[in-house]
């Protein structure tokens, strides 16, 4: 799409990567920027609320985004496997997080003056 294509598009949030819009896959994210050396599996598991199974699966999307790195290794004699956000994901992630700031913008924007004055989000009084 052309910038000029872009522009009469407003609405378009072409930085919404789809990767990282699911909601297990946002909140993963968010986990991994909170803590920037790294969660253990477990401690992922319990802060997003998922099963091994879906952390598993979700954090292989992510892996082969190259937004995160899974290392496994042990912990004396128990396996230990332990998630961080790569410098490129931890990028990425900032860029999808204006696109969403730009989003809520708009939308209380668009819902009015009054209603946005009344919304508990205050990111959108600033």
């Amino acid at each position: 799409m052309s910038k000029n294509e872009v522009s009469h598009a407003p609405f378009s949030y072409d930085g919404l990567d789809r990767v990282m819009h699911e909601k297990a896959r946002l909140g993963l994210l968010t986990s991994l920027m909170a803590h920037p050396k790294g969660l253990a599996f477990a401690d992922l598991k319990q802060l997003c609320g998922l099963t091994d199974g879906n952390l598993s699966r979700h954090l292989q999307v992510l892996q082969e985004a190259g937004l995160v790195e899974v290392t496994k290794g042990y912990e004396g004699n128990r396996p230990h496997t332990t998630c961080r956000l790569t410098k490129t994901g931890r990028r990425r992630f900032l860029d999808y997080l204006a696109v969403l700031e730009r989003l809520v913008r708009d939308a209380a924007k668009a819902a009015g003056a009054q209603d946005a004055s009344a919304s508990p989000l205050h990111i959108l009084r600033a």
